[in-house]
């Protein structure tokens, strides 16, 4: 299949994210025909990123028929030993509510100084085949956690986020820096080459 006729399942349900990879994929794969998946969810139950990855492109892979593409993410904070981790999107609990999420965090690192609040994002990019060929690439965004919030951009815990390098918040930068410097950017740019190769 040439890359310019790609036809590819994007394994997610969060508009964030299918827009944000868009943007990013683009300008690397023109032409490239990124679909939304509409299938069942998978239980994420893996302990890593990439396993969770996996997961989510293997199940996309299989209800579609296509190559399909996942990216499990979170955020990894050094003096919690690195949680939330796997445990981003639910750190607060079940619901899933990133706002509540983000207010739990800066509560439990409050009285913590900014020289101690490293953290770096990850992102795995995961690529699952019909044929069962699979493949993931790992990229971080390191940082540090804010000790409050700022800026209504990006989503999930970029207002508390402040990449190193920068003087903002990851929601403060544009979109066009984000799809440039970010976790899901690098881990990304790294499985481009990948999909040219198994697909191209």
């Amino acid at each position: 299949m040439r890359a310019d006729t790609m036809r590819v399942a994007l394994a997610t349900h969060n508009a964030h994210k299918v827009d944000e990879l868009r943007r990013i994929l683009a300008p690397q794969l023109p032409g490239v025909d990124v679909l939304a998946y509409d299938g069942p969810e998978p239980v994420e139950d893996g302990t890593t990123f990439a396993e969770n990855a996996l997961i989510k492109a293997r199940a996309a892979a299989a209800h579609t028929g296509l190559p399909a593409i996942a990216d499990d993410s979170g955020i990894c904070v050094d003096i919690l030993g690195g949680s939330p981790g796997i445990f981003s999107a639910r750190w607060s609990g079940p619901a899933r509510d990133s706002g509540e999420n983000l207010r739990l965090l800066l509560w439990q690192l409050a009285d913590v100084p900014l020289e101690h609040r490293a953290a770096h994002f990850t992102c795995v990019a995961a690529l699952a085949l019909p044929d069962g060929t699979e493949r993931f690439v790992t990229g971080e965004w390191p940082g540090r956690i804010l000790t409050e919030a700022a800026g209504a951009g990006g989503f999930g815990y970029d207002p508390i986020f402040l990449p190193d390098g920068y003087a903002i918040s990851a929601a403060e930068l544009t979109a066009s820096v984000k799809n440039r410097d970010s976790h899901r950017a690098r881990a990304f740019d790294g499985l481009v080459p990948v999909l040219r190769e198994l697909l191209g």
